[in-house]
């Protein structure tokens, strides 16, 4: 399993009041850490290294994560200075390539994240953007993005970042927020190959209602 890079950097303005006193990573789905769950995904998946990227109540984050031991991983940290987008993110880890980036705010089916490392590996391209069947910005012909925000299928914060496209992301191409949408475009318009892999459903926290409702789905009957 190749390494992974963690955002857990944002700060969660949509979910705002709660954001301010608690980092969205922390905040629970099902009663457990959005955090927690990404960890063990990743180890599940056969993960063993992995760099947190935080920010906004870095402390938080660090505290919960620790070394990584508790969750079968071994964890670094680094510090994203300024809420400046995803590549930005990611280019503060410095990690090498090939690498995983997954935000630290949805929360993955058992199993997805191993089969999306899977499809990567297997298909031989630069990059990857992990897919589901509903509509969204990412444009595909068979199989390969052709444009990242265009219309097609939905997107997940699961990219994977290969040897040909790690240089665009530390470029930094476009202007503030640095985002990997913008860096994976730049690869796709040189030629590089940029796969879509289909995964299954996704959930998150948006807004503060969210929290209520992923965490007391009873409350869904009322």
């Amino acid at each position: 399993m190749i390494p992974a890079v963690v955002i857990a950097a944002g700060l969660g303005t949509r979910l705002r009041p709660l954001t301010e006193r608690y980092a969205k990573p922390v905040l629970p789905v099902d009663g457990v850490p959005v955090l927690a769950h990404v960890l063990r995904e990743l180890a599940a998946a056969g993960a063993t290294r992995v760099t947190v990227v935080t920010g906004h109540l870095a402390g938080q984050v660090e505290r919960l994560a620790g070394d990584g031991s508790g969750f079968g991983l071994e964890i670094a940290y680094a510090r994203q200075g300024s809420p400046d987008g995803s590549a930005h993110a990611v280019h503060a880890a410095r990690a090498e390539p090939p690498y995983l980036v997954l935000g630290a705010d949805t929360v993955f089916a058992p199993g997805e994240i191993g089969r999306f490392a899977t499809g990567f590996r297997q298909s031989g391209a630069a990059g990857a953007l992990a897919v589901q069947p509903r509509p969204g910005t990412v444009e595909l012909r068979d199989g390969r993005i052709v444009r990242v925000l265009g219309e097609g299928l939905l997107a997940a914060p699961l990219w994977a970042v290969g040897k040909a496209v790690a240089p665009y992301v530390d470029a930094l191409p476009g202007r503030k927020p640095y985002e990997l949408s913008t860096a994976f475009q730049a690869a796709i318009d040189a030629g590089e190959d940029v796969r879509g892999v289909e995964i299954g459903p996704t959930r998150g926290l948006t807004t503060p209602a969210d929290l209520l409702e992923q965490n007391f789905a009873y409350l869904e009957g009322l």
